[in-house]
């Protein structure tokens, strides 16, 4: 065995040993999804991804043109499924999402606009496991279509305009807790009725 494999086999020995200590030393200690993870678990979670994830998926190009049409179809379909989670900017500040760990990315961020759009594609498709990210794969070549859709939408996240965000956050789904409140605030707002000539407010007669 020469110098060279026994350095590499002493290195992976090493890790492996650390790997047992910290499991050891962690053992017990609980496990939340209401504590933010590490930049070292962030980083580590990121890397191993991406690493899964195949070399021709990486490679492939987007089939979906950068169409006005394409984007808008994309925007629909972002608020309907996306925004709820991510929110109407792609910012991932929303309600559902706001104690999520790991933290729903900001999709505008260098972060996620440096994935190619193969890896943008499987990860809508596919889903990113320990996340809330879930697969929204059909199976069919309109389910992809939609997903290249979203990837295209995805690049645009970044020159958003407010009439845009504003008209993605008008077509989101809406709880029944949302809808009670626009209503109580619509009740609040809406003018008295005008009361009859020589009534008084509080006058039995």
């Amino acid at each position: 065995m020469n110098a060279t494999r026994r350095r590499l086999l002493w290195a992976a020995a090493l890790v492996v040993a650390s790997a047992v200590v910290l499991l050891v030393g962690l053992h017990g200690h609980g496990i939340s999804a209401a504590r933010p993870p590490s930049a070292l678990e962030e980083r580590a979670a990121v890397a191993a991804w991406r690493f899964l994830v195949p070399a021709h998926v990486k490679r492939e190009t987007n089939p979906v043109p950068a169409t006005e049409a394409v984007l808008n179809e994309a925007a629909d379909h972002w608020a309907d499924h996306c925004a709820v989670c991510h929110g109407g900017d792609g910012g991932g500040s929303a309600k559902l999402s706001r104690h999520m760990y790991p933290r729903v990315p900001d999709l505008r961020a260098s972060r996620t606009q440096s994935l190619t759009d193969g890896e943008l594609f499987y990860a809508i498709e596919q889903g990113i496991p320990w996340t809330g990210m879930p697969a929204w794969t059909s199976g069919t070549d309109e389910g992809e279509r939609e997903s290249w859709a979203l990837v295209r939408f995805i690049r645009h996240l970044s020159a958003l305009a407010p009439a845009e965000i504003v008209r993605i956050e008008g077509l989101m789904p809406k709880s029944a807790a949302d809808l009670k409140q626009e209503q109580e605030i619509d009740d609040f707002l809406r003018p008295a009725p005008p009361q009859a000539p020589g009534r008084r407010a509080g006058s039995g007669s």
